[in-house]
């Protein structure tokens, strides 16, 4: 049994030695781009590509992420979301946190419980929401945008988010078709140690509002749902 056990943790050693060699092997360094109306006028197109008006006039989004743990129904006029989980569920008021209620098990949270379930729903939805809408928050307040010239011609869509969100400082490279349509991103963030790691934004569903979310996304070997994805105005 001992034998056993001592092979199994090489190899699980080796495994996790395997998966840093991989993953450093994949890493991109941050790409230089160039600010200015060039940027922006590819980002424009990347809007229109999109029909920006129709999420623009979209009051209601819903998805759930972590295979269905999360449930979210954002009310986007009001600056609400709904964020259930399991027992608890979070009626998350985005402009001021702190006015947030929190039920668990029918029972109305206070204190510190209340306030560590408000900071965890803020921060899932700041995450959650960001691989529902993210092509439409690229003009938000606090990005910078960059061209950056890639292989055969092609341009990129650099964004960095300077502020705002959980992790300001977060870098995305959107990949772009000849239409400006995006079908990928990579992502130089603080949660992931290599930089350059793709998702893709192929796998979209045109909802009742008009509004172009995607469906789900592949990263690497990895493949995750964003649930019954639906985006409506009553």
């Amino acid at each position: 049994m001992k034998r056993i056990l001592k092979i199994f943790g090489v190899l699980v050693l080796l495994l996790i030695v395997g998966g840093f060699i991989y993953a450093w092997a994949k890493h991109e360094p941050l790409p230089d781009g160039t600010k200015g109306n060039e940027a922006d006028l590819l980002g424009q197109q990347m809007l229109t590509a999109l029909n920006n008006n129709a999420y623009q006039n979209t009051r209601y989004f819903e998805w759930s992420f972590s295979n269905g743990a999360t449930h979210y129904v954002w009310d986007k006029e009001l600056g609400t979301c709904l964020v259930q989980r399991k027992d608890v569920e979070v009626n998350l008021n985005l402009n001021r946190p702190l006015k947030s209620s929190v039920v668990k098990n029918g029972t109305y949270l206070r204190g510190v419980e209340k306030e560590k379930a408000i900071e965890s729903a803020l921060d899932s939805f700041n995450n959650d929401s960001f691989w529902l809408v993210a092509p439409y928050k690229i003009f938000d307040q606090g990005t910078e945008r960059r061209l950056v010239n890639l292989d055969k011609g092609e341009k990129g869509l650099l964004v960095t988010y300077t502020q705002g969100g959980s992790t300001p400082g977060d870098s995305y490279l959107w990949l772009l078709n000849d239409n400006g349509f995006p079908y990928a991103f990579k992502m130089w963030v603080s949660i992931l140690p290599v930089g350059g790691i793709e998702a893709s934004w192929d796998n979209w569903l045109i909802t009742e509002s008009g509004t172009y979310l995607p469906k789900s996304h592949k990263m690497g070997p990895f493949d995750f749902s964003m649930g019954l994805v639906k985006a409506y105005h009553e």
